[in-house]
């Protein structure tokens, strides 16, 4: 599989067996698949977006306090699921571009990409065990595709 450094961005041929290996960029060398949540902006987003993984983006701001109170569980999540699936983050108030781009009303909203194309969106926040649940439902959906 490909997957795309969240560093530099420099996409990187790994085989799939060894995604919870700790495998490191070929190029400067930080992990891949860390299970930790990835800051994406204009510049970076559809790059990130291109990984052969499912990426999960929340668009979210500082501001709000159901994104506050939810980033914990999207943490969490991105930690168990890493090797699997990639997380991002994307501060629609920094980011106006992106929020207009990706028809952003309301935060928290999450999306999942298969190959850069959104396959399913969620808005507002949940606790883990119903966002687990759609997330699987929406990863399903992928699979199908």
């Amino acid at each position: 599989m490909n997957t795309v450094c969240p560093s530099c961005l420099a996409t990187n041929r790994l085989p799939e067996e060894k995604a919870n290996d700790g495998a490191k960029c070929g190029r400067c060398g930080e992990a891949l698949l860390d299970g930790k949540v990835t800051h994406a902006t204009t510049q970076t987003l559809d790059k990130l977006l291109q990984d052969d993984l499912p990426v999960v983006v929340d668009f979210w701001a500082p501001w709000c306090g159901p994104c506050v109170g939810f980033a914990p569980v999207y943490e969490t999540v991105a930690n168990e699921r890493r090797g699997k699936v990639r997380f991002l983050k994307v501060n629609t108030e920094a980011e106006p571009q992106l929020a207009a781009r990706f028809k952003i009303r309301s935060i928290p909203t999450i999306m999942v990409f298969k190959q850069g194309q959104m396959v399913d969106s969620l808005h507002g926040a949940m606790p883990k065990g119903p966002f687990e649940e759609w997330l699987d439902e929406g990863l399903s959906i992928q699979n199908a595709s």
